[in-house]
Formats: structure tokens, sequence, C-alpha cells
């Protein structure tokens, strides 16, 4: 089957031949830990959990770390690609700004996936949020909130248990901020 590998570090789509096996898409990332997203209509992306790369790249608004595999998906079942690449080309944007680089620093030096979700309190109602949704959110807070949150992370994510209660910290800020606006 075709698919689409996304190279952020030089900035390339390829189309290339898939043979449809989950043991080679372990391969391609030499990794067992692999997160999916179906951010793309009948179609799913695939990349590393295990982030050791710092190129980055956005599709809409979601961050993705290092080399993607794009597969169609019909239902649960993986397909040739059907979105044309000069359209996917749109959808992608490689211009990670500071704020996103410096508070992705304790994703990649501990390796956290951004998609591990952890749990905050919405009144008594618990919400599952992940570390992606906490940067993305503070990413769109004004310029002196945005300080606060990196010079506070610097000081707090010292090692992967720091840098999870860290964001889970600010998750629960984030939300309680929400409320008041």
């Amino acid at each position: 089957m075709n698919i689409y590998v996304i190279k952020p570090h030089t900035k390339e789509i390829q189309i290339t031949e898939f043979d449809g096996q989950i043991t080679s898409i372990y391969t391609y990332f030499d990794s067992l830990l692999v997160d999916t997203s179906t951010i793309l209509q009948d179609h799913i992306i695939y990349t590393n959990a295990q982030h050791t790369d710092e190129n980055m790249f956005f599709i809409g608004e979601q961050i993705f770390i290092g080399d993607a595999l794009i597969l169609g998906l019909n239902g649960f079942e993986e397909t040739d690609i059907t979105i044309k690449q000069d359209e996917l080309q749109s959808l992608i944007s490689y211009d990670v700004n500071d704020f996103y680089k410096q508070a992705m620093r304790p994703i990649l030096d501990f390796e956290i996936n951004i998609n591990d979700t952890f749990s905050v309190k919405d009144d008594d109602e618990a919400m599952q949020i992940n570390f992606e949704w906490v940067i993305y959110t503070f990413n769109k807070a004004d310029k002196k909130t945005q300080h606060y949150f990196l010079d506070e992370m610097k000081k707090a994510c010292t090692d992967k248990e720091n840098s999870n209660r860290y964001f889970q910290k600010m998750a629960q800020l984030a939300v309680n901020a929400a409320k008041y606006q």
C-alpha cells in the first residue's frame, strides 16, 4: 500500500510502499512504543512515542515529534492514502515557535509521551488532560503567563516524576482559569 512519510528534519513528504505489517512500523521507529493520531479524516498517523528527535511540526494545531507515517484508514483497516500530497502539505507547518520548543524540553529530556493523560478536576468532575493540551493552552496565553510557565518549568522539571507533577499542576491552573473567562 502507498503511505506518506513526513520527515521534519528535511521538511519533506515522501510517498513510499508499505507492506501493511504492524511490525514494520515498529521496525521503522526502532521502538515498540508508537503513538497514533486520527487527526486526518480517513487516515492514521504513526509516530515514535519515545521522543528523542528535536524536529517538530504541526498538522493543523496538533504537534508531532520526529518522523511520521500516514496510512489510509477505512474503518479499522489500513489502506492506501487518499489525501492529496499538496492538501497534506497545506496542513503542515514546520514553524514551531520558541515557546513550544522550550516547553517541549522536559518531554524530550525525560522521554515523556505527549499523549499520556493525567486527571485534573473541573468542579467535582475528573477530566483527563494530556501534556500536549497543556502546552497548547499556555501557548495561547499572554507573554507574561508564558514566561511564568517556562520559568517555573525550568525549576520544577528535574526528572520525569517532577515533570509529570508540574504539567498536572499547570493543567489544573489552566482548567481553573478557563472558568473565569
